[in-house]
């Protein structure tokens, strides 16, 4: 009688087992495994600068973060706090590293920033370090406009549009060195499909990537609607970019809830 007991409890397990190995995957484990091919990175603009607060142009030349910089980068690693990166990049300047580091530490996360220069803001050639209201003066001049604010004010109504402004500001200056628009975007857009390549090499995931202002707003020319492209980049903010079957997808534009979320924990 134990015997026929043992028979018919194994006979069960056996048949268990065969029929779990052979079920059909669920829908929700497919689509997790298919997940893992896909890319997300969170690009944010760097912390607060002395040059920023002082609204002179830095594109190549470069300044430290202010004590307003570091607390901004400290409020975003917390608000990233639970995302899992797999990567960190900033452009080669130290204003991008800095917060890319403090970023990340405070994010809990202990990983290594990769540079890339493609990353770096826009050169502004004669006008680096230059008062902004002064470095624009041509341009308004140029497009009708009376001063910076001016210029502002109709890129915001959509009376102009951000590559206007870069590519007028790249031909009033006179030695012919400021970067384009196109120039700008093209080595902009070459990095972050370098990068989501391989990541993607490597399984996917989460990218962080710290760069600039306007070279983040260039980069997104032909990938979101001009309409957000009308209102410059809050230091910290972030945009999150997804990359699945070689298709870049961008979500809220200078989104600044991370920021938000990191200064209740504080």
């Amino acid at each position: 009688m134990k015997k026929m007991l043992w028979k018919t409890l194994i006979s069960f397990l056996v048949f268990g087992f065969i029929n779990a190995q052979a079920a059909p995957v669920p829908a929700s484990s497919a689509q997790a495994t298919a997940e893992k091919n896909v890319v997300t990175f969170y690009i944010t603009r760097h912390g607060k600068t002395l040059f920023n607060t002082a609204h002179r142009a830095q594109g190549w030349s470069d300044t430290p973060l202010t004590a307003a910089g570091v607390s901004v980068a400290e409020d975003l690693g917390r608000g990233l706090k639970g995302i899992p990166f797999t990567a960190a990049y900033s452009s080669d300047s130290g204003r991008a590293r800095q917060t890319a580091k403090i970023a990340l530490t405070f994010a809990g996360q202990t990983l290594p920033v990769t540079e890339d220069e493609r990353l770096r803001e826009t050169f502004f050639g004669p006008y680096e370090g230059e008062l902004d209201a002064v470095m624009w003066a041509p341009v308004a001049k140029k497009l009708g406009f009376a001063d910076l604010s001016s210029v502002t004010q109709a890129l915001s109504k959509g009376q102009i549009t951000l590559e206007t402004m870069m590519n007028t500001l790249a031909a009033v200056d006179p030695t012919h060195t400021t970067e384009n628009a196109t120039q700008v975007k093209n080595r902009m857009q070459a990095a972050l499909h370098d990068i989501a390549q391989k990541t993607l090499a490597e399984g996917g995931g989460n990218v962080l990537i710290v760069s600039h202002g306007m070279a983040i707003m260039a980069m997104l020319q032909g990938m979101t609607p001009e309409e957000n492209l009308r209102a410059p980049l809050q230091n910290a903010s972030v945009t999150v970019v997804t990359y699945k079957d070689s298709k870049f997808t961008v979500g809220k534009v200078g989104d600044m809830q991370f920021v938000e979320k990191g200064t209740r924990q504080n």
